[in-house]
């Protein structure tokens, strides 16, 4: 049976997913969920999913959500000679990409949730300053990583990369990267892989733009 990725190229997470997919070369079907006009709420998706949200992959009788748990799933059964970097067995090498890949979930991410909730919710201009200021604590954390090493948690690509670019060049479009050097070059250096070019650009874009567009509606 074939591999299913449930997405939105809006999406942040959606697109990491997307990106893992077309660097191992994975033929999968995309199936269109759309969070703006309530597709992850349809009782068959939930049904499937039952915490509806994207990304969601189906492979097989095999159901996953999260895109941190996607991308270590198909490194893991599909990335072949490519597993060894981009989700090192070493326990420590792993330990480090695995927490990377935690701050993306509980830092990074987060940002993006934040700005959208007052955008929506509150029905405010975005980014606040307060948005800036943890936004900017954020970059230049990575920016110290990145001191240490040339990618995110190693000398060479991981998963982590894949996870955190989806969001760092989401919010780049809205709160710009270039006072952190070592992190503006990390961008650059993700910018120019074709599967980054493929499942992230237009997505990332799109995204900053639809933000800034309905921020300066208000």
């Amino acid at each position: 049976m074939p591999i299913t990725i449930y997405k939105t190229d809006g999406s942040p997470p959606a697109r990491a997913a997307l990106m893992i997919i077309e660097l191992l070369g994975l033929k999968v079907e995309k199936s269109e969920v759309m969070p703006l006009t309530g597709d992850h709420l349809k009782p068959e998706f939930v049904q499937k999913n039952p915490v509806h949200t994207i990304p969601f992959l189906e492979d097989g009788d095999f159901k996953l959500a999260d895109s941190h748990a996607i991308l270590t799933y198909l490194v893991s059964k599909y990335g072949a000679e490519k597993k060894a970097q981009l989700y090192p067995c070493d326990l420590e090498k792993r330990a480090t990409v695995d927490q990377r890949m935690y701050m993306e979930a509980t830092l990074v991410f987060p940002k993006i949730r934040e700005i959208i909730a007052t955008l929506f919710r509150e029905k405010k201009k975005v980014p606040t300053e307060a948005q800036v200021e943890a936004t900017n604590e954020v970059y230049g954390i990575l920016d110290k990583y990145l001191e240490q090493t040339k990618f995110i948690a190693a000398d060479h690509l991981t998963v982590a990369d894949i996870s955190l670019v989806s969001s760092i060049s989401s919010l780049e479009g809205i709160l710009p990267v270039d006072k952190f050097p070592k992190l503006s070059e990390w961008l650059e250096t993700m910018k120019q892989n074709d599967w980054y070019q493929t499942a992230n650009a237009s997505g990332a874009k799109t995204f900053s733009d639809f933000v800034k567009q309905k921020s300066d509606a208000l």
